[in-house]
């Protein structure tokens, strides 16, 4: 289908076009992408079923790795969010991708189940769910285990670090299927984009003509 918008010129049409071509080899591309990610080989097992502290009926409750799994469900996608004990608050980062990312579980929890990890106490993420007025995402401390220093959320200097995981439930053990460890490749910008995919709010900038620019979300905007 050729499209034309009202009162377009020749060049923009041409320079569409252009960059129509490289947005469908984009799209192939990442379509090439995602079929090699869900091809993986069977990942390593899990070493431990790692012991989180959850929250239910208004208190503190132990909650296992394998009880992230909902009844049906044989993939859990577990975010760590970057919130150690020693941080006054929040990552201004990550924060802003779970206040969209909670509107997502409804959706995402028909197909697989969701968590998110941090390692300060489960009372304080608590507290910051309220704030932020997340009502879906089901939050655990990993303050008592070593899942995050396990599977790359926390350097052995206790600095925290952003990584999605997908874990997948095969014959009733838990093996992990894949990370985000494009954090850790080279990017001539500096950023890693490695979980660009799954927050809009990049997607929408980049099709804009500003840009992102030098924006950075923030946990709180002056003027709000």
């Amino acid at each position: 289908m050729a499209m034309r918008f009202p009162n377009e010129s020749e060049a923009y049409r041409t320079a569409r076009d252009a960059l129509l071509e490289q947005e469908a080899a984009l799209r192939a591309q990442v379509e090439r992408v995602a079929a090699l990610r869900r091809d993986l080989p069977v990942g390593g097992e899990v070493p431990e079923d790692y012991a989180f502290t959850g929250w239910g009926d208004g208190a503190a409750a132990p909650v296992s790795l394998s009880q992230l799994f909902a009844p049906g469900h044989d993939t859990l996608f577990l975010y760590a969010w970057m919130f150690s004990p020693s941080m006054e608050a929040p990552c201004p980062m990550c924060t802003p991708f779970l206040d969209g990312f909670d509107g997502e579980v409804p959706h995402l929890s028909r197909r697989l189940s969701v968590a998110v990890c941090a390692r300060s106490p489960i009372e304080r993420l608590q507290a910051v769910a309220r704030d932020r007025g997340w009502r879906n995402l089901c939050l655990v401390s990993c303050e008592g285990n070593d899942c995050a220093r396990a599977y790359g959320s926390e350097m052995p200097n206790g600095a925290q670090l952003p990584v999605g995981h997908v874990f997948r439930r095969i014959d009733g053990r838990i093996h992990h299927h894949w990370s985000t460890e494009l954090l850790h490749q080279p990017f001539e910008t500096g950023a890693p984009r490695h979980v660009d995919a799954l927050w809009g709010l990049w997607n929408v900038l980049d099709l804009t003509p500003e840009g992102r620019g030098d924006f950075m979300p923030s946990i709180r905007y002056e003027d709000a």
